[in-house]
């Protein structure tokens, strides 16, 4: 079985030290120390039983968000989210509710309710996956398993699968006997789209005039039309034959005035200083 591990604060050697656990309880709570502990028993039994084709990601936190989601299982006919509890005494799982007995008392809900937390990791990867289509032929089953032996479970229809620690084994074999729908490389490459999933491409701005259906074009020759018109270019020549800057020599030559239109001034300018110097005059005369 492959591990990636993704667990966050620790060093090359999977060791956390003493500030890195101090971050880690600030950042995650005091669950979290705990709990990874409580991997380390887990996932050495999972390693032992699972053969080739299974992949176990450990403490992947889903990008742009904080969930952690502490184990997954992907194997050729099955997906799961698990999550390892250190908990330890008699307990009862009953639909979504987490209860703990106390001396044969009567069951107290738990301040902290594993089947639930655990069901609402597995929505969030569902999420997590359905976001970046990341498709899979199989469902994600939410599993909680208790790593000390000391903790007794009774259970009722829970919305979550429970497992003591010596039901592993059984777990395991189980997995195995599933019928698988992947191959280990589809398994291998799906633990790859999960890790780092590509960006949704959107397939109209590539997509060729052929391609498009009858309404997508004419909703493209309408959006080209509304462009046009507010830039006052008719389309056509718009898409034919843009704007291009005129040569200097053209500018310079456009800039310059004929002869022709230099004699016209001159001439015009002289009929004019007649016109007046022979109105001076006759006003000279008759005053």
């Amino acid at each position: 079985m492959k591990i990636i591990d993704k667990t966050p604060l620790q060093d090359q050697a999977g060791n956390i030290d003493f500030i890195s656990r101090i971050q880690g309880t600030l950042k995650y709570g005091f669950s979290w120390y705990p709990e990874l502990n409580a991997q380390k028993v887990v996932i050495p039994q999972l390693e032992r039983l699972l053969e080739k084709g299974f992949v176990l990601i450990r403490n992947f936190t889903l990008p742009e968000s904080q969930i952690m989601i502490p184990i997954i299982l992907i194997g050729p006919g099955s997906i799961s989210v698990i999550l390892a509890t250190p908990v330890k005494g008699h307990f009862e799982a009953v639909g979504s509710e987490w209860n703990q007995l106390i001396n044969n008392s009567s069951p107290v809900p738990t301040k902290r309710n594993l089947l639930e937390l655990v069901s609402k990791l597995t929505i969030a990867f569902q999420k997590y996956l359905e976001r970046n289509n990341i498709h899979i032929n199989v469902p994600v089953e939410p599993i909680l398993i208790a790593s000390d032996p000391g903790a007794q479970i009774d259970s009722l229809r829970p919305v979550a699968r429970v497992l003591r620690s010596d039901a592993i084994k059984t777990f395991a074999s189980t997995l195995l006997q599933e019928r698988p729908v992947m191959r280990p490389e589809e398994v291998y490459a799906l633990a790859d789209k999960i890790l780092e999933p590509k960006p949704p491409i959107d397939e109209t701005q590539n997509a060729s005039p052929a391609d498009l259906t009858p309404a997508s074009r004419a909703q493209a020759i309408f959006n080209a039309s509304n462009e046009s018109a507010k830039s006052g270019i008719p389309a056509h020549l718009r898409e034919s034959s843009p704007a291009r800057p005129l040569p200097t020599s053209a500018q310079k030559k456009s800039s310059k005035l004929s002869k022709a239109q230099i004699i016209l001034l001159v001439a015009m300018t002289l009929i004019e200083c007649c016109v007046i110097t022979a109105g001076v005059i006759v006003l000279f005369i008759y005053s």
